[in-house]
This record gives structure tokens, sequence and C-alpha cells, in this order.
């Protein structure tokens, strides 16, 4: 299903723009009946990108992947983001709601910087990455076992780091917080604090772009919707059995 190889050409392009696959190939096809989505199968441990999705009103099923995620050498950040989410998608169980998998690279000067293997490789990242721009790229792609279809999609957006001190960088690398985030830091918790200005999409930092995920639903024949109020539901059940 998932072509595998990097992406070339105009898509390794990130500046102000975001990369759409279905099948391999550009998807220019309309769907016009589109259904509403309630439930997702998230192929991904991380405990943000399901709390995201389930802000959204979504039921959210954790489902394992075959995918071991790997150093990739030779590929630029955009595409090393690409090629893991591709992969968790494409390794993940079989699932009768749609699959969503994705994947954060934080990108500094072309420089792929993943978790952290420990507290001093934290401390070195928070270091290099004090007082300048990088650029954070997270991959989602989309798994339809009921059609075969499939998507996926790049967004990034640039992050300044603030001048930090010496206290500060050890103090936050002994926390712990940023030892299960691409670059050592997640900027919903504590460090928001050291994060001084972002240029593009808040969530795509978080680690899952909900908006750009929203828009490519409809490729895949989804909408997302707001999830009806609690009386809502509770009133139209009590009508079907009264």
């Amino acid at each position: 299903m998932w072509d595998l190889r990097p992406i070339r050409g105009r898509e390794r392009q990130f500046s102000a723009r975001s990369v759409v696959i279905a099948r391999g190939r550009t998807y220019t096809q309309r769907i016009t009946h589109l259904t509403p989505l309630d439930a997702v199968a998230l192929a991904s441990a991380s405990p943000r990108r399901r709390d995201v999705l389930a802000s959204l009103g979504l039921r959210v099923t954790v489902v394992p992947t075959a995918y071991e995620e790997r150093p990739l050498f030779g590929l630029t950040p955009v595409e090393t983001a690409q090629r893991h989410a591709r992969g968790k998608a494409a390794g993940a169980a079989r699932s009768t709601a749609l699959i969503v998998a994705a994947d954060t690279v934080v990108d500094l000067d072309g420089e792929a910087l993943g978790k952290p293997a420990d507290i001093a490789q934290a401390r070195a990242m928070l270091r290099r990455l004090a007082g300048r721009w990088h650029v954070v790229h997270t991959a989602f792609a989309l798994r339809d076992d009921r059609t075969g279809e499939a998507a996926a999609e790049v967004v990034s957006t640039r992050v300044r780091f603030a001048d930090l001190d010496e206290a500060v960088i050890e103090a936050y690398a002994a926390s712990g917080d940023g030892l299960d985030k691409a670059g050592a830091y997640g900027i919903q918790g504590f460090a928001a604090t050291l994060v001084e200005q972002i240029d593009g999409d808040y969530f795509t930092v978080v680690g899952f772009p909900v908006a750009r995920f929203a828009a490519a639903l409809p490729r895949l024949g989804y909408r997302l919707l707001p999830a009806a109020p609690v009386e809502t539901v509770a009133a139209a059940r009590t009508a079907r059995t009264g």
C-alpha cells in the first residue's frame, strides 16, 4: 500500500506548504458523500496524540504496529518524519476504524533531532536549541482497511527558543519531561516557557496537526464534525426508547 521511498522534488519543500499523498500519488479526486468520523485506531503509544484526538470528540483505540522505528540515514528531516509515519500506519494491526499514525522530527539546520537517549543527551539538545530557530515537522498517515485507501501529509512549523541559562537547561532535562519527545522538549508542558516564538501551527509542535488532519479526511470519504452535546445524545436515546 505504501511506497516508503524518500519523497523528492517539490514535496521536499515545507515552507508555507504541506504535502498530501494518497496511495503514493498526489490526490485530486473529490468525494461527494462524506461519512462523519467518530472513531480512530491510533498506531502510536503517544499519550499526547491520543489526548489531542480525543479532544476532537473521537473515540480513540490504541492499536499495535509492527513497524520498528530506527535511525534513518540519507534522508532529510522531512523525509524521516514521512517515512516513520507511513511505516507505522502500514504496520498497524487491521482495524474497522480509520488507522492514524504520526511522527514528529525536530529539524536543526537540516539535522534531525529525535528523542534523547538519556538526560545528558537531552541537556545537549536543549543547549543547541537555546536562542535559535528550528523547524518541527509532523507527518501523519491514514489507512482505511474498509476501502483500501490511504493518505499522508506533513506539516512544518518554525520555533524559536529563548536564551536559556544552564540552571533552566539542567532542571528541565533532569525533570525527564523531554525524554520521550523529539528535540528533548514538549511545548504543551513546562517547555512552553522555553519557547519565545512560533511561526506556524501550534499543534504541529505538540505532535499532531489537527487542522490539516481534518482537511485531509474528505480525501478518504470522511468528515469531522463537533460531537453532539451529552444532553442531546441522551434525549435522542430517550426518544427512541420511549
